[in-house]
């Protein structure tokens, strides 16, 4: 039986395709499959509760400037990395798959010394230091945007919730609807930033929903849960703070405004929902970069954060709305450029990873 070991964590966006792809290890043929993460990360509460072994590794960020941490980098990383060597010869791994984040890089370092092969994969349209420096020297590199600057990287997509990837849209929009408190007849706007929300797209929301109904669009809205949004309560208005079933908003959306996270432009495309794409202005870009591919296939629209407003709503997205042969092109190219077998493509790497490790053995 494989013993496969995948490393990753610290935020959803490393975590939910890490375990995308250990269920589908784990379901394909009884598989040992361990996780590898820190105590501090989002994968020490989402790995135990999907049913999976959490392997601790010390958390050891990378230093970004010359510091005192930066004087203890080098002795914190060694004890990280024989902290994963004693994991894999005490759980006898067969493979590492690494997701990026703090457990990543010492697990390709580890794997590397025990003899191991490892795979890793990148969401992000600008890859992380972990997965740069790992690629250098790993058995495969698949990417989710084309275009990503990693060493031999293949383009296998994203590993997607299996709500997202099973999805009947149509068979779901009455279901969906009845939830929303919304017509399953009447196009619908989903509008979403994220857990916490985002600030700039819920501003403009605020003046220029009557706009969105004027043009008989619905509006689904999900604020989050930071800053406090007064709900019109008016017909055709569904205004939430968070979405538990993300998948029958997808359901229902004929058109989206969300900023442009590896996972969302991922699922959005996956699903063929024309996208208006307003990145998260704070980072190093990487946003901006993961909607590149959908909006240079013509599935979707990339505004600016910083003038994102009421008046860009107006002046950009409600002449969009007004236009159904265009919302239909759209979604036609977000289905071409979008896929739901990124799971799969990831297996089919770790495969190929071990099959090649075998015949040199």
């Amino acid at each position: 039986m494989t013993t496969y070991l995948l490393a990753g964590g610290g935020t959803a966006g490393h975590v939910n395709p890490l375990l995308a792809v250990a269920d589908l290890l784990r379901d394909r043929d009884e598989a040992t499959v361990l996780v590898l993460g820190t105590k501090e990360g989002l994968e020490s509460r989402l790995v135990p509760e999907r049913g999976y072994e959490l392997l601790i590794v010390d958390k050891v960020p990378f230093p970004r400037r010359p510091n005192k941490q930066a004087v203890a980098f080098p002795g914190r990383f060694r004890r990280a990395v024989a902290q994963v060597r004693a994991h894999i010869r005490e759980r006898g791994v067969d493979v590492v798959v690494g997701f990026g984040g703090y457990a990543s890089a010492p697990a390709y370092v580890a794997a590397r010394r025990e003899g191991v092969p490892f795979v890793v994969h990148e969401a992000n349209a600008k890859p992380g230091l972990a997965n740069v420096l790992g690629a250098r020297r790993a058995a495969g590199v698949g990417v989710v945007f084309d275009g990503t600057p990693l060493k031999r990287g293949e383009v296998v997509g994203m590993p997607l919730r299996r709500e997202v990837v099973e999805l009947d849209r149509a068979a779901a929009r009455d279901e969906a609807a009845e939830l929303f408190g919304l017509d399953p007849a009447k196009p619908v706007l989903l509008v979403f930033g994220g857990s916490l929300g985002a600030q700039r797209l819920n501003e403009a929301l605020a003046g220029s929903w009557a706009d969105v109904l004027a043009a008989d669009w619905q509006l689904l809205h999900a604020t989050g849960e930071r800053g406090e949004w007064i709900d019109p309560e008016v017909p055709g208005y569904a205004m939430r703070r968070y979405l538990d079933r993300m998948d029958l908003a997808f359901a229902l959306a004929d058109v989206i405004v969300s900023r442009a996270g590896a996972a969302t432009v991922s699922e959005v495309s996956a699903l063929g929902i024309p996208a208006v794409y307003v990145p998260y202005s704070v980072g190093n870009g990487e946003q901006r970069l993961n909607a590149a591919s959908a909006v240079e296939a013509g599935a979707a629209v990339l505004l600016d954060d910083a003038t994102f407003s009421a008046d860009t709503v107006r002046d950009r997205v409600i002449p969009l709305l007004r236009d159904p042969a265009r919302i239909s092109a759209m979604a036609a190219a977000a289905e071409r450029v979008g896929t739901r077998s990124g799971t799969e493509n990831v297996v089919a790497m770790i495969d190929r990873a071990l099959d090649d490790d075998g015949a040199g053995r």
